[in-house]
């Protein structure tokens, strides 16, 4: 069995890739600021990031931070992988990358270059959002008595879960470069999804969409952050909301 490090292994996403490859039976070494036996900032690189490194056949880069840094860290990673001599180079991403110019998005397309630009064996794969992350919009937006919401932006939510099994067989496999884009099932409305949300957790909040202006939000609503071609996913928002909260209610 081969052995493969995970970036971010106890994030959301990665905990479900670490937990799967070790259940197939692969050394896997989870990556994180402060898990221990790998408690690495991939910003600051260094002799630990070569150790948790050193040996590794597989790379599956799922640390991200939307609070900046990450190019600084794949250079490191990247760097330290070339040194190691890492076979694979998987790197998890989000649709639109290319086409929504919004700051998040242009670190994670600027990241994709350094993949593919490392000389090593590489994997991109671009996903629409988690089911998660709406939830976790959602609960903020939710605190006042009244929830707005962008007008007129579309989504497509995928269930993480299913997002971790897409990116073990990429790992396991050979390099692919860009792999086929991964969507959830539907494309919705955002107020939709708002008020399955609200249905969800018995929050009584009216919905109000609220317009906003530049080029991210315009990109949005012309739905340049998904796949409708690409709704590979199974798992629905109203099936995630019923697992977490125990109920839901489709709201279309």
């Amino acid at each position: 069995m081969t052995t493969i490090l995970v970036t971010g292994g106890t994030g959301t996403l990665g905990r479900l890739v670490t937990e799967r490859l070790r259940a197939d039976g692969h050394e896997v070494r989870a990556l994180s600021r402060h898990a221990q036996p790998y408690a690495v900032d991939l910003r600051a690189g260094g002799s630990g990031l070569d150790a948790a490194v050193a040996g590794v056949d597989t790379v599956v880069h799922c640390a991200s931070s939307p609070r900046g840094g990450d190019e600084q860290a794949a250079r490191h990673l990247i760097e330290a992988a070339r040194r190691a001599g890492v076979r694979h180079l998987v790197y998890i991403s989000i649709v639109g990358v290319d086409r929504v110019p919004f700051g998040y998005y242009r670190t994670k397309l600027a990241v994709e270059r350094l993949v593919e630009e490392s000389g090593l064996g590489w994997t991109v794969l671009r996903t629409t959002q988690f089911h998660d992350l709406l939830v976790q919009l959602f609960q903020a937006l939710a605190k006042p008595p009244v929830m707005p919401v962008p007008a007129g932006v579309p989504d497509q939510p995928v269930e993480v879960a299913e997002v971790a099994g897409r990116l073990v067989e990429l790992a396991l496999g050979e390099p692919v470069g860009r792999a086929d884009d991964m969507g959830g099932p539907e494309v919705r409305s955002l107020e939709s999804l708002a008020r399955a949300y609200l249905a969800a957790t018995g929050r009584g909040r009216p919905v109000v969409r609220v317009p906003l202006w530049g080029g991210a939000y315009r990109a949005f609503r012309a739905g340049g952050h998904l796949a409708p071609e690409r709704a590979v996913g199974k798992g629905t928002f109203e099936e995630f909301l019923a697992a977490r909260f125990g109920g839901g209610h489709r709201g279309r």
